[in-house]
């Protein structure tokens, strides 16, 4: 079995082959080649965390993988990862566990990546001007995201600590092109009013922004809320978007606050959600139809994201002979 730390997963999958793997991920799962059980979750309400166990299968890929993702409110003022995670890779065939690798930067990277596809197929083919709010890991790589499949040339992030956003600043800087600008917003608003593309990945439980800054033809992703009483985008913004996409019906109906706050409030009804993003990716369903329409899509997380990104970190992996191989149990002799 191979063993995989969180810097060999960086090493061994880049942004695009990662958005790649999501895509037909969202394909299989909207097409029904996907066995994708509703995650368990265990509250741990006296320590302000949750751990989650989520199992997924590809049948197309071949992919079949548990994640263990845990999330703890008080870890940062710890010093630690508000998210840690581990994934279980496992051969499909004989059932032998494959691979253990660090699963947090992984769920940051598939998070990222599903942002990439709705970007792809829902955002404006000219979007130039971004903004990213949150400095947190999963920030990160929605703007990398996004610098995938856009010729974005200006990134303006917001977040409540400056220092945090002078950080990801400077650790995102060198590794974009330099005629790339990222620049600090002093609030959501000066972020987000010329923004053709808009990524909210904060832990806010209240919308981060004004529905009524956003310009025609933006596009927003919204990834950070994933409770049902938790509303990172504001009812505004789901009045104004005559898209909205979702990554999975059954995920979205169960803890996309955002929704569900706005359905409750008689802002949208369930009517309102256009499509899955695997029934666009899969061509069942078209994207953007002109250049004014705003566009939503909500992402809570799926199984299926995290296998087929596994599936690809190892295969990389292996090709480049990157972690630790070890034997796990010996057959008696």
């Amino acid at each position: 079995m191979r063993l995989l730390t969180r810097t060999d997963v960086e090493r061994a999958l880049s942004m695009p082959d990662a958005i790649e793997a999501v895509r037909r991920a969202f394909i299989e799962l909207s097409t029904g080649s996907a066995d994708i059980p509703p995650r368990a979750a265990i509250p741990l309400t006296r320590h302000d965390g949750t751990t989650l166990s989520m199992p997924g299968y590809l049948r197309e890929a071949g992919a079949l993988a548990v994640k263990i993702v845990s999330v703890h409110g008080g870890n940062p003022a710890r010093k630690l990862p508000r998210i840690n995670a581990l994934v279980v890779l496992i051969d499909p065939e004989t059932g032998r566990p494959v691979a253990v690798m660090e699963g947090g930067y992984l769920t940051a990277l598939r998070t990222g990546a599903g942002s990439g596809v709705a970007t792809d197929l829902l955002a404006r083919k000219d979007a130039e001007t971004a903004a990213i709010l949150g400095a947190g890991v999963q920030a990160r790589t929605q703007l990398q995201a996004v610098a995938s499949v856009r010729a974005i040339k200006r990134f303006r992030i917001y977040a409540r600590h400056p220092a945090n956003v002078q950080a990801m600043i400077a650790e995102l800087q060198p590794r974009l092109d330099p005629s790339i600008e990222i620049l600090p917003a002093q609030s959501p608003a000066e972020a987000v009013r010329n923004a053709d593309v808009i990524c909210a990945a904060t832990t806010s439980a209240t919308p981060v922004f004004s529905g009524a800054d956003l310009k025609p033809g933006a596009h927003v992703n919204a990834v950070g809320s994933y409770q049902p009483n938790v509303q990172e985008i504001d009812c505004e913004t789901l009045r104004r978007a005559s898209k909205i996409v979702i990554d999975s019906r059954e995920g979205a109906m169960a803890e996309a606050g955002d929704l569900l706050v706005a359905i409750a409030r008689g802002a949208i009804s369930p009517d309102d959600i256009y499509a899955e993003v695997g029934e666009i990716a899969a061509s069942l369903k078209p994207g953007r139809e002109n250049d004014n329409e705003i566009t939503y899509f909500k992402s809570v997380g799926n199984a299926a994201q995290d296998a087929a990104v596994a599936h690809a970190i190892y295969q990389q992996a292996m090709n480049a002979n990157l972690g630790l191989e070890i034997e796990l149990s010996r057959d008696s002799m």
